[in-house]
């Protein structure tokens, strides 16, 4: 599985799956390390510009993304549950509410043979709100940053082993 799979299992939620050719400790490192989530972070075009990352249960999180034309979306949260290499739970919420309140969000990496499956469950307070979500351009922005995150991961590897 080389893109992302978009399933709502309940009217609250959003799950996201996708696979990596890589094990699971560098998935892991490339979703808490700032030097790595700036190289990969957000659809094509998008780039982070601030990244800030307190990686503690209480700890915050705030990322920037600057966009084409120099459009700007902010968003943050608090670390609730760290599990590294094979979980992490944090909320989310956006500067410019484009979907209001927080979501919750729990990822879970797998590994199975050197590759990973990642699978983040987003947990939205109401079915409005996660409709709003699927309505907008996530799973696109989603799956070009998933996909930019493979060629990291790719590269990560090939430099591994050169």
């Amino acid at each position: 599985m080389n893109t992302v799979r978009v399933t709502t299992p309940s009217e609250t939620e959003i799950v996201l799956t996708r696979g990596f050719d890589a094990p699971r400790r560098l998935v892991f490192d490339a979703w808490t390390k700032p030097e790595l989530l700036r190289q990969w972070f957000g659809a094509r075009g998008w780039h982070l510009v601030v990244c800030e990352i307190d990686l503690r249960v209480g700890g915050a999180w705030r990322f920037v993304s600057r966009g084409p034309g120099g459009a700007d979306m902010g968003h943050g949260g608090v670390y609730r549950e760290i599990s590294a290499p094979d979980r992490l739970v944090y909320t989310e919420s956006y500067d410019d509410q484009w979907f209001p309140g927080e979501a919750l969000v729990t990822t879970v990496l797998t590994e199975d043979g050197g590759r990973t499956t990642m699978t983040s469950t987003l947990l939205f307070p109401s079915r409005e709100v996660r409709d709003l979500v699927l309505a907008s351009p996530m799973e696109r922005g989603v799956g070009e940053g998933y996909d930019r995150l493979a060629e990291l991961l790719a590269q990560q590897r090939k430099d591994v082993t050169a």
